[in-house]
């Protein structure tokens, strides 16, 4: 990591108990939200697909989620702040600034960094809460220790296993590994719906019925298990009692921590 990273990933600390909230003030914008909600679960249709294929190792799957996050890190980075991100976000981070496109150029980054441990720091989870409301979305990015609970579907990796296996006892284990990862595949299969249901295409859908939506992705590992939570989820309508202006941070929301009372145990926030 260089200095850049590392002064980013120690002096900051935006991603805790936030979310960001993205006004929605025009058909371009609600088309724009679409469109993104809708990579998103193409990219769940893929990892699904990879972790049903017996050539393709669980870590080129994960290589291939986190190339695809870094796109749309990078997509939203130069959106929200232009192509010197970097320098905004660590100006944010230094205090040499104050402003929302800082904060959120230091949340996106930050969040990017911990994404990139995730895969070799084991027993955290990655939590993802979008939620849509009449004029805003939201997106709420956290990391947790704790245990994932059981409504998740787990899969074991033969490449994290770390006993020393006999031969037999290998290619059974191995055996094992792609029916669990076959079952979470029919499981990311079926429940990537929700994120399409959340977010309809606003061009044929009354306003009246896309107002509100959502969905939670909850992923952890706990040495080769891997454990995946993929719902929906409703948002407060009496959440917010003013207009979203203009892009900024807010408080992460009553629906966030319900999600984690609900889908976690002992969770606690490491960032």
């Amino acid at each position: 990591m260089d200095e850049r990273h590392e002064r980013l990933k120690s002096g900051s600390n935006v991603l805790r108990g936030r979310a960001v909230r993205v006004p929605l003030p025009d058909a371009e914008a609600e088309r724009s939200l679409h469109e993104n909600m809708m990579r998103i679960a193409d990219a769940g249709e893929r990892k699904s697909e990879l972790l049903d294929d017996p050539d393709v190792p669980l870590t080129e799957v994960y290589e291939d989620e986190l190339d695809e996050m870094r796109r749309s890190f990078e997509h939203r980075l130069r959106q929200v702040a232009g192509e010197d991100y970097y320098d905004i976000a660590l100006a944010y981070v230094d205090g040499e600034r104050d402003d929302w496109i800082g904060a959120l150029a230091a949340y996106y980054l930050e969040c990017y960094y911990r994404l990139q441990e995730r895969y070799t720091v084991d027993e955290q989870i990655f939590f993802l809460l979008i939620l849509r409301y009449p004029d805003c979305f939201t997106v709420n990015l956290c990391f947790l220790d704790g245990e994932v609970g059981p409504d998740a579907v787990r899969y074991e990796s033969s490449t994290h296993v770390e006993a020393d296996l006999s031969d037999h006892d290998r290619e059974q284990y191995y055996g094992d590994c792609q029916y669990s990862q076959h079952e979470a595949a029919a499981y990311l299969r079926e429940n990537v719906a929700c994120i399409r249901e959340a977010f309809p295409d606003p061009d044929t859908t009354p306003f009246d019925r896309r107002q509100y939506g959502g969905f939670v992705h909850i992923t952890g590992r706990d040495g080769p298990t891997f454990a995946e939570i993929l719902d929906s989820r409703t948002p407060d309508p009496d959440r917010f009692d003013d207009e979203a202006s203009a892009p900024g941070l807010v408080p992460e929301g009553p629906e966030a921590e319900r999600a984690k009372r609900a889908l976690l145990t002992d969770p606690e926030v490491v960032v």
